[in-house]
């Protein structure tokens, strides 16, 4: 989140119903995120296919649910203070509701 909070006063977001342009720094720290994921994601596989021990297994699969929650914080706070604001000041408040459903399948 340091990327996004180093760029916090200048979010420019471009956003409508269907897109959203985000800072090229986030884009970058996100994909980079998701690249380390998808590693340990073919990690995870390759103990499995070595019969590791599933206590090593698990853990690996928590370190990778970690990292997705990571993923998951920044770009939450990067839709608030770009596409949600950006559609509130347009008048769009319907993008409130849609927040709070989101929020909550997040919290379950």
């Amino acid at each position: 989140m340091a990327i996004l909070q180093e760029s916090n006063k200048e979010i420019k977001n471009s956003c409508d119903h269907k897109n959203a342009s985000h800072p090229k720094e986030l884009k970058i720290n996100m994909q980079n995120r998701l690249h380390r994921i998808e590693g340990q994601i073919r990690g995870v596989s390759r103990m499995i296919d070595n019969d590791t021990y599933c206590d090593g297994i698990l853990h690996q699969i928590l370190a990778i649910e970690s990292a997705l929650d990571g993923v998951k914080k920044t770009l939450l706070e990067a839709h608030i203070k770009g596409c949600v604001l950006d559609q509130i000041q347009k008048g769009k408040n319907s993008v409130i509701d849609e927040l709070l459903i989101t929020m909550k399948k997040m919290m379950k």
